[in-house]
């Protein structure tokens, strides 16, 4: 891409290295406006029956009162479009202004009645005129538009409704729901996500119709970031600059849903992307706004980082996924998959066999043998308080260097806190030395001759506010230079509690890993270890460069829901979560649940009251299963295609 001499390159946002919000269009929703100059707004969904006008209006309260700017219901028909106007009513009488979205699969008629009562409503392309049967279809050219002319048809009166109304719209593309005419000629793409949100905004830019936003949403965060950067670079091409609603769908519950959260959503934040957010967590909905808060809310005083070198070549597509590729280095790089670093150099106590129980390992007292979970720590960073026993069978120590020279152990190596240490000391290892990098090493003659050491990994570290920008311009001054040294990312957050250093560092190191930028991860924090080794892990998981747990895609529920799915979802996990690498799919309802399952292994999906349809991949195995024997039904299903491991026996 050609660039003026001296001046950063421009790509999918305003810069890779100066923290700055991308400026979109406003557009009216109420009286909550978004985009411009606005802050980003936060929202969430009801999981309430619509019908339920009170206990929708209950339930939307909550949501308001713990911060939400908009509330979205779900109108699968017409009478649930109808009864909008009554939960309106009854929130308008006590006070609440706030602006309601409907969201609309399938139903047209429902999206016509819901733009006359709410303020906004949200259209999934995939499913509005389409419909998804897994099918491949030959187009020509001709055939292809006359589809779009079909889709016309069906869309104008819509956006005839918004315009009369003053009515906003979301054009929501979700990657598990793309329809088979999308997926026949783009396939299961980012590319595909975009254009399928682009012929319903060309027929809207037709008829001069603009108060839109737009999200590019999927449960795999590096498809999702994709597809925004891509939907992006689009818009530029054609002078758009609708605003964006950002979101993980299907992201789970507990710690797994709020790092996979982070890390795609935070991703697309750290470059000034997104104008609103949904967390969508397998939660009450009134829970999944104070993550999106302290998601957002990091970015309110980000302008004023120390700044960083600027870019002038990007030596890579932020719009694919691509392993930058290392050397090996003991077993740090290559092929090998990114490596854990449990820092237990804070801590005042003497460390234990019993302080290794956090990283990942037990001790069996009857054997007196140890053994490793597939979440254990691959190294432990002790600083200067030395280890008194032996370490557990692949699990190795990391010492300070003034240490490491004066008590040399097996299975040990030094950390050098500077590259003028590591240049000057006295000895190094004859197998492996973790050097500190920092921003300011790039420039120096010393970095580019260490490059050449192959003893040696970089441990990157920064101070600065925008600090996953300050790392990947390290990054990329590495590839720039062709230099293939491994790299250990390093973040610490020394104030951060626990919520937060999940989010934090799911963003931080997490949007490096999607950019295929890392081979380790080291966290410091004043939290427990079992906390930081977890979400270490759990980081890992979600940008799919490490499995080591079962991953399961479950919604976060809505009106459209067929059973408890928080409840469900406990139980799939209770006797599931030890199936290593398998993908379990839990939806509430069909609108995305078997294109998002095209993801995983196993889906559990309901199809009617009381009933449950079981998928192996996007393939139907069992339907209409009462729900009180579906989740036995799942693991006889899960054992029959020969994914079942028994729990292991600790005796």
């Amino acid at each position: 891409m050609p660039v003026t001499a001296g001046s950063e390159i421009k790509t999918y946002c305003e810069s890779l290295t100066t923290y700055k919000r991308r400026k979109s269009s406003v557009v009216s929703i109420g009286e909550v406006p978004m985009g411009g100059d606005y802050p980003i707004r936060i929202q969430s969904m009801t999981t309430t029956d619509t019908m339920d006008t009170m206990g929708t209006v209950e339930q939307s309260i909550r949501m308001i009162d713990a911060g939400c700017d908009y509330v979205r219901i779900t109108a699968p028909s017409l009478k649930e479009a109808e009864n909008l106007q009554n939960i309106k009513n009854e929130l308008r009488k006590r006070g609440y202004k706030t602006p309601l979205i409907a969201d609309i699969h399938f139903t047209p008629n429902a999206a016509e009645m819901a733009a006359r009562i709410v303020e906004k409503v949200r259209v999934n392309p995939g499913n509005y005129a389409d419909k998804k049967k897994f099918e491949q279809i030959d187009y020509t050219d001709n055939s292809y538009d006359a589809e779009i002319d079909r889709i016309r048809q069906r869309f104008v009166p819509l956006i005839k409704i918004c315009k009369e109304y003053g009515t906003a719209m979301r054009i929501g593309a979700n990657h598990g729901s793309l329809s088979d005419r999308i997926m026949s000629r783009y396939g299961d793409t980012p590319l595909g996500m975009v254009e399928s949100a682009l012929e319903f905004l060309r027929i809207c830019e037709e008829n001069n119709y603009r108060q839109i936003v737009l999200s590019m949403k999927a449960s795999n965060p590096i498809v999702m970031v994709q597809a925004y950067r891509l939907l992006i670079t689009k818009m530029n091409a054609e002078g758009m600059n609708y605003p964006l609603h950002l979101g993980v769908t299907e992201a789970g519950e507990g710690e797994d849903g709020r790092i996979k959260s982070a890390a795609g959503i935070g991703t697309l934040l750290e470059d000034g992307i997104g104008d609103t957010i949904r967390v969508s967590l397998t939660e009450d909905p009134e829970f999944e706004v104070p993550v999106a808060r302290m998601l957002v809310s990091r970015y309110e005083n980000r302008k004023d980082h120390a700044p960083i070198p600027p870019i002038i070549n990007l030596p890579y597509s932020p719009l694919e996924y691509l392993k930058h590729e290392t050397r090996l280095a003991y077993n740090i790089g290559g092929k090998n998959h990114p490596k854990v670093i449990a820092d237990f150099s804070g801590k005042k106590e003497t460390i234990t066999p019993a302080s290794l129980f956090a990283t990942g390992y037990s001790f069996n007292t009857n054997t007196s043998n140890w053994k490793a979970t597939d979440q254990a720590a691959d190294y432990i960073y002790c600083g200067d308080s030395l280890i008194e026993f032996p370490l557990p069978l692949g699990l190795l120590a990391i010492y300070n260097y003034s240490i490491w020279k004066e008590n040399k152990q097996d299975s040990s190596f030094p950390y050098y806190s500077s590259i003028e240490e590591y240049s000057n000391c006295e000895e190094k290892s004859n197998e492996l030395n973790f050097v500190s990098l920092k921003i300011s090493d790039i420039e120096k003659s010393l970095f580019q001759e260490l490059n050449k050491d192959t003893l040696l990994v970089w441990v990157m570290e920064t101070s600065n506010q925008h600090g996953m920008a300050e790392q990947r311009r390290i990054f990329i001054e590495l590839i720039n230079k062709k230099y293939n040294t491994p790299v250990i990312i390093k973040r610490a957050y020394p104030n951060a509690a626990t919520d937060e250093l999940r989010l934090f560092s799911a963003t931080d190191a997490g949007a490096l890993l999607i950019d295929g930028m890392g081979e380790g991860i080291w966290l410091k924090a004043p939290i427990p270890a079992a906390t930081l080794n977890s979400v270490s892990f759990g980081i890992l998981q979600a940008t799919r460069t490490r499995i080591s747990k079962t991953e399961y895609i479950s919604c976060p529920s809505c009106g459209r829901t067929l059973f408890n799915l928080q409840q469900v979802t406990a139980q799939i996990h209770a006797r599931t979560s030890h199936l290593k690498g398998v993908k379990i799919g839990i939806m509430g309802c069909v609108v995305n649940g078997p294109g998002e399952m095209a993801d995983a292994d196993y889906g559990y999906v309901g199809t009617g009251v009381g009933k449950i349809t079981l998928y192996k991949g996007k393939q139907v195995v069992q339907r209409n299963i009462a729900s009180e024997q579906a989740v036995d039904a799942l693991i006889t299903l899960i054992k029959d295609n020969g994914d079942w491991v028994e729990v292991a026996d600790e005796n």
